[in-house]
Parts: structure tokens; C-alpha cells; sequence
């Protein structure tokens, strides 16, 4: 027996999916236990272990891989919980961290943050003292101009490290054209202590653009040495455990990456959590036929949102966090902080507000019992019946009404003039429509109409509001993955990946150019890749090599990556590349934006590695009804704050069978997430024990 199994660490609890060689799927939620939460790991792997009847060292002995999504990077990058770190530029340019270009000004803000210009601050990501320069100079076709200035380096190197810096990020001009003088200062800071942590910009992110490549190296170095840290407990740990395979850490790409690889290019594991959910929602796409898929995921913290198109998931060259660019490969996910746990309030002018602040796992809702008294989206659904007083995770996590309307009451029902249950009631339709808002701007802003797109719907709180933000953009089919997943399905889709690696490479050209120089870079890139690959210590069913280039018209900023034919490139696989761009390009700007009069410039060349292993989980089938489904009880709901509290029917999951309809309004209880099938819809069980709820051709 072979296990592979997927560990996803939330801000409120960890979630864990185990697959085996035979089928079988299992599943396990536990609490997170911040600030260790490698203690969460392990308790939610023994839950699995349990499960199975065999004692942790047994199960771990047995695991072919454990695939690893975590938080605490992004985490630690969001709320500035990061270490002191020194940045080496090029002579001259110290000062583009810190004045961000004109990027500083726009970069992840809302509209009307944009709006407000005397109230727009820059946030630097380190103070100017830890900021210094090295005499050296190479060109823009790589070059030594000025040879490296070895005293004055060592000179500033020392500098830093006097003035307790453990963490060095090297950044020059033109390096990724050539990266001779950032690797002798990697050598240079390694003489002088062999425990510093030391990140360069051409191997994080040898893209152009000085500002972005600059503030994507210092997130990488700022992280890295606590990912270093976690992932050497975690590993310890569990091989004390009995782990012989390897563990795998996910990535913002969609792919993983061996443990003691990802410190290195840190910065490509913050998304790792919120790709896990569009990476399985491919792979349930499969199973179910479904090739345009909204996949979302309302956890404890946030809710998430990505794309899948035509089969594929919705890829992007770079994110932002706290206004700074990140170069790096990763899927298209939009969050927002309205998950189960975020906490309503009232703003300046008296209008309901939830998130983006979160009550996390400590101190939780207010309906934890732990000391919370803030009221949350947890603490409404269980005032309006959606939730029972037994609580989550199989009874294992019991909420207490009374404290839920306290919060309630004080901070939102009392200021409003409503009562408790008309305020529970405003909680969950603003958690709708702001959810909903999010959905159309991952699908409308990206060219897609939503009527086109099945909604995937997940994480503990997720099924609960799934028809409704579902509904706020048009969706008539939302599937509920469930069967042995349940809340856990990101974890799923950590189970279900493939190793991943990227490499890329700025080179400028205008189309047309020499394909002989395009086919140098493709094959530089794809000797890295393969390189990487062997370094992961898995065996792969098989290796395949994606590439791409990220295209512009002339001037412009916007650019769109377009797939590359593999094999010899001629002239015409260059003017494919072109058209594919601009196929792209109008589907994302509108039919008529592009110009081709303006010439076309490549700008930065790819390629994507995958190493496929053996094999992936899969949702078994569940017995077929022979019968129609049957309640386990009633209990007063509130669904429609118009219609108040009706006697609503009860459904246990563990009854359902495939074939079952369930006519709403209705409840689903299982035991890490609760559904809601409100009036006007109808779900239904399908052969892998999903729930599909539907609005068309059903009386409201």
C-alpha cells in the first residue's frame, strides 16, 4: 500500500486528504495550533492515521509523498512579521526600493484608495540603513562594464552583519543578463559568515524591470529563512515519525517543490494555500466533465477565487502584496478576508461591514467559547439556524448560541435598531453580495461571461453561502465536492499535484526576430528545468516541458503570455506566438485594443516543467439510492430574511446516496461543513457523492 497525502495549513484549522493505491480517500480536519503549526500537521496526519486503523508511524512509513500547503509566508509578508534583512544593489540605484516608481501609487489598491491621493503612503519594505550599494557595472547585454569592487562590497557586507543582519537580498543592474557579480557576492557574504541567508535576483526573479525584480528578491529573503526554519522542524518531525518519502511544499504556480528546495525562491510558495483549491478543481473537472469551473473557497480567514478555462487554470506572471509587485509564475486567485471567521462591524458612517479582519483560530468566533467577542459570519449562521449548537468538525468544535447573540446584539443588532436575528440576518447578505462582487471581477475582468462557468464551492464555510454568491453573478450550477473531502477539498488539490518548476529569462526583442536566439534561451531555461527537476528526489511517470513568452504591443506596460511550439523554432512558430498573443490580448481588452500597427515586443522567455507522479487522487463512487433521500429531522432556518424562520428539513450526508434530490430549502450536515440549498433550487447527489444544486426549472 502507497499513500499520498495532501496537508493544507489554514489560519483557522488544517485540513488533510489521504489517497492510496486502491482508491481510497480519506479526510481530517483539526484546529491550527499558531505560532508552531507544525504540531497541527501532526495532529491532523494522526486523525488520518486513525481513520485507517494504523498508528501514525505505520501510515507515514507507507506514504509515498506528503504534498504541504502552508500560510505562514504570505502571512508573515501581510502583517510585516518579518526579520531584519540588508539589500546590495548596483551604485546609483539604492533608492528604487524605495520609491517604487510610479507603481507605489497604484499597485493593490482599491479604487477609492486611488481616489484619495494626499492619503496614498509608500510602505518600504526595509529601513535605508540596511540598503547599500556595490561599485560594479554590467550592461543591458550582459557585459562587465565595471568590474566588482570586491573591498567595498566586503566592506558593506560587514556593515550589515555589524549591525545584526542574518538575511542578505543581492539585486544588481543587468543581472539577469549576466549574474556573474551577484554569485561572487553570494561567495563574498558566505566567507564572511556561512550562516546568512543570501537570495539573488537572477535566480528569484531574473526578469527586467528594476523596481519589481528588486522588492520580489527582499519578500524572497525577508521569508526564507523562516520557511528554511519550519520546513527543517517539519521534516525532523515527521521523519522521528516514520516518514521515509519526501515532503513537498506547494507552490503559487500550481505545482510542488521538494522541502529543501523552496527556501531558496521562497517568494513562490506564498500562494501555495490558495492554489490548492483551483489545482483540485481541475482535477474533480476531469472526473465530472467540467471544463470552465469558478473554484471557490471560503475558509476560516478568506475567500478565495480562481479560474479554470477550457480545462486549464487561469495562469499569471505576477501578484501584489502590500504594493509591491511579485515576479513570479502563479495561478490567478483573488481573495478577499470574508471567511468564516471574519468579523462584521460598523463603519464611521453606520454601514455593516465583514472582514477583512479575521478572529482566526485564536480567539475564534464568539460562539468558540475561547474568548472572542466579536461577531462573525460563524456566529450569524448559527443565530439564523444554519449551524447547530453541536458545532464543527464532527461535534468536535461545540458553538454556543447565547455568546453568538451577545456579539450579535452589542455590536451590530443594538447600533442598527434591529433585532438579533434581522442583524444575523444583514450579516449573511452582505457576506453574499461581497463575495459575489469578487466573483465578477476573477471572471467579467478576465474577458469571461459567468453564465458560461460551473461554480466549484468548498472550504468549512463555503457550502453554507455557495448559492448565493453563485447566484450574484448568474451562475445556475454550483457543485459541492463532498464525498470524503468535504471542507478539506484544498488539501485535495495538494494531494492531487505535480511538481513544478519555472524558469525564465528577460531577453527584449521585436517581432519578427532570429528564432535561433529564441531556441538558445529555450534550451538554457529547459537545461535548468530538467536540472531542478532530478534535484526533487522523485521518480516521475513522466516529464513534460511547457513554453511561453510574455508578449506586449510596443510601449506598452500590459503584457499577455502566449505558448510557444516545442521543438526547432522557425519563423513561423515565432509569428504563431505573435498571433496567440493577440488572440489573447482581445479576448482580455476587447476585439478591437489590440494594434499591430505598434510592432510586437517579446519580453521574457519560459518555460514550465512538470514532473508527473505516479499517481493522483481520485473520488471514488458511493452507492446509488434505491429510494428517495429522508431528513433526519427539521429545525428552524432563516435563509430569506422576507420569508423569517421556516421548519426546514435536515439531511445527515452520511445517508445520501448518488441519485438523491433534495428540493429546498434544505440543510446538509456533514461533519466538516454544513450546505445550504435555499427555496428555488434543487440538489442533487452525483455518482461521486457531490451535491449539484441548480436554479433552472425550479419553482421558487
Amino acid at each position: 500500500m502507497a499513500y499520498v497525502i495532501g496537508v493544507d495549513v489554514g489560519g483557522t484549522f488544517t485540513d488533510a486528504v489521504l489517497d492510496d493505491d486502491a482508491g481510497t480517500v480519506l479526510a481530517a480536519k483539526s484546529p491550527s495550533t499558531p505560532p508552531d503549526y507544525s504540531r497541527g500537521v501532526l495532529d491532523v496526519l494522526g486523525l488520518l492515521a486513525e481513520q485507517l486503523g494504523r498508528t501514525l508511524p505505520e501510515m507515514l512509513a507507507e506514504t509515498h509523498h506528503i504534498a504541504h500547503g502552508t500560510t505562514s509566508s504570505l502571512n508573515a509578508l501581510v502583517m510585516g512579521n518579518v526579520p531584519d534583512v540588508g539589500f546590495l544593489t548596483t551604485k546609483g540605484h539604492r533608492d528604487s526600493i524605495f520609491i517604487m516608481n510610479v507603481e507605489g501609487r497604484y499597485l493593490g489598491r482599491a479604487p477609492h484608495e486611488l481616489q484619495n491621493i494626499l492619503g496614498q503612503d509608500k510602505h518600504g519594505l526595509l529601513p535605508k540603513r540596511h540598503a547599500l550599494e556595490v561599485t560594479e557595472r554590467i550592461d543591458r547585454d550582459g557585459n562587465i562594464v565595471v568590474a566588482l569592487d570586491e573591498d567595498k562590497a566586503r566592506a558593506s557586507i560587514r556593515a550589515l552583519l555589524a549591525d545584526g543582519v542574518r538575511a542578505i537580498a543581492v539585486s544588481l543592474l543587468w543581472s539577469f543578463r549576466n549574474p556573474v557579480h551577484e554569485r561572487r557576492l553570494r561567495e563574498i557574504v558566505t566567507e564572511e559568515d556561512p550562516e546568512v541567508f543570501v537570495a539573488l535576483s537572477s535566480e528569484v526573479s531574473p526578469r527586467i524591470r528594476e523596481f519589481a525584480r528588486n522588492a520580489t528578491t527582499v519578500m524572497s529573503t525577508q521569508i526564507g529563512p523562516g520557511l528554511r526554519d519550519y520546513l527543517g522542524t517539519l521534516e525532523s518531525s515527521l521523519r522521528d515519525h516514520g516518514l521515509t518519502g519526501p515532503l513537498l511544499v506547494m507552490q503559487s504556480n500550481g505545482g510542488a517543490v521538494a522541502a529543501k528546495e523552496a527556501p531558496a525562491t521562497a517568494i513562490s510558495t506564498v500562494g501555495s494555500v490558495l492554489t490548492g483549491g483551483v489545482v483540485g478543481s481541475v482535477a474533480l473537472g476531469r472526473q465530472l466533465g467540467h471544463r470552465n469551473i469558478i473554484s471557490t473557497d471560503v475558509g476560516g480567514t478568506t475567500f478565495l477565487a480562481g479560474l479554470v478555462v477550457d480545462g486549464e487554470p487561469v495562469r499569471d506572471t505576477t501578484t501584489v502584496i502590500n504594493h509591491h509587485p511579485i515576479n513570479v509564475p502563479t495561478l490567478r486567485v483573488d481573495a478577499i478576508g470574508s471567511g468564516g471567521g471574519a468579523i462584521a462591524w460598523l463603519d464611521s458612517g453606520g454601514n455593516l461591514r465583514i472582514g477583512p479582519r479575521s478572529a482566526q483560530a485564536v480567539p475564534g468566533p464568539a460562539c468558540y467559547g475561547n474568548g472572542g467577542t466579536e461577531p462573525t459570519n460563524t456566529d450569524a449562521n448559527l443565530v439564523l439556524g444554519i449551524l447547530t449548537e453541536r458545532g464543527l468538525i464532527g461535534g468536535r468544535k461545540p458553538l454556543s448560541l447565547e455568546l453568538a447573540r451577545q456579539a450579535i446584539d452589542t455590536q451590530i443588532a443594538k447600533p442598527l435598531g434591529l433585532t438579533v436575528e434581522e442583524a444575523a440576518a444583514a450579516i449573511y447578505a452582505v457576506q453574499n453580495a461581497q463575495t459575489g462582487d469578487l466573483l465578477r471581477k476573477t471572471v467579467v475582468e478576465a474577458g469571461h461571461d459567468p453564465r458560461n462557468f460551473v461554480v466549484y464551492a468548498f472550504g468549512g464555510a463555503g457550502p453554507a453561502h455557495c448559492a448565493g454568491y453563485a447566484a450574484e453573478v448568474g451562475v445556475g450550477e454550483v457543485v459541492v465536492p463532498l464525498g470524503p473531502v468535504a471542507s478539506a477539498f484544498s488539501a485535495f488539490g495538494l494531494a492531487s499535484s505535480d511538481i513544478v518548476l519555472a524558469a525564465e529569462l528577460s531577453d527584449p526583442l521585436v517581432v519578427p526576430f532570429d528564432p535561433q536566439r529564441a531556441e538558445r534561451n529555450f534550451a538554457d531555461l529547459e537545461k535548468l528545468v530538467r536540472d531542478g527537476l532530478e534535484r526533487q528526489g522523485v521518480t516521475f511517470e513522466a516529464v513534460e516541458l511547457h513554453r511561453e513568452i510574455d508578449m506586449r504591443y510596443t510601449m506598452q506596460l500590459a503584457e499577455v503570455t502566449a505558448p510557444v511550439a516545442g521543438g526547432a523554432l522557425d519563423t513561423a512558430a515565432i509569428e504563431d506566438a505573435a498571433a496567440a498573443f493577440e488572440a489573447r490580448y482581445a479576448e482580455m481588452y476587447g476585439k478591437d485594443a489590440g494594434f499591430r500597427e505598434a510592432g510586437i515586443q517579446a519580453i521574457t522567455f519560459r518555460v514550465r516543467g512538470v514532473g508527473i507522479l505516479p499517481f493522483s487522487p481520485a473520488l471514488p463512487e458511493v452507492p446509488v439510492a434505491d429510494g428517495d433521500a429522508t431528513p433526519s429531522g427539521t429545525r428552524p432556518v432563516q435563509l430569506d430574511a422576507r420569508l423569517g424562520y421556516l421548519d426546514t428539513p435536515i439531511y445527515d450526508y452520511r445517508e445520501l446516496r448518488a441519485g438523491h434530490v433534495l428540493t429546498g430549502p434544505a440543510i446538509v450536515e456533514v461533519p466538516t461543513t454544513t450546505v445550504v440549498v435555499p427555496g428555488g433550487t434543487a440538489g442533487t447527489v452525483d455518482h461521486l457523492g457531490n451535491l449539484t444544486i441548480r436554479t433552472t426549472g425550479v419553482a421558487s
